[in-house]
């Protein structure tokens, strides 16, 4: 298992990328996004709840995301947010600047 990177080492200017694209492929609880992301990084990425709450009240306010409350598969009540047109737009922006500037990285490191 990889070890897990701290909070603040984590996500320094990539969360709400990696929120949207979580959320990318539908509506999901704040729980269920936490839990995608830990499972598609093999649990090297671990979301806090003093974290993620903010950024998804933040990027709702900006109209990337849209929220509503329904049921879990648990039969429980919980705020459900999904990917509105300009958050699949931010997305896409997100993914292409990571893109090139993990690639400059990458080339630096190769030197």
């Amino acid at each position: 298992m990889a070890r897990p990177l701290a909070p603040a080492d984590q996500f320094r200017g990539t969360l709400e990328m990696l929120v949207l694209k979580a959320l990318d492929g539908g509506p999901l609880h704040g729980y269920a996004i936490a839990l995608r992301l830990e499972r598609w990084s093999s649990d090297v990425l671990t979301l806090e709840e003093g974290s993620l709450y903010p950024a998804l009240y933040r990027m709702e306010a900006r109209g990337w995301l849209t929220s509503s409350w329904s049921l879990t598969e648990s039969g429980r009540r919980a705020r459900f947010y999904a990917l509105t047109k300009a958050g699949r737009a931010r997305l896409a922006t997100e993914v292409e600047d990571w893109r090139r500037l993990s690639a400059a990285v990458k080339s630096v490191l190769s030197h």
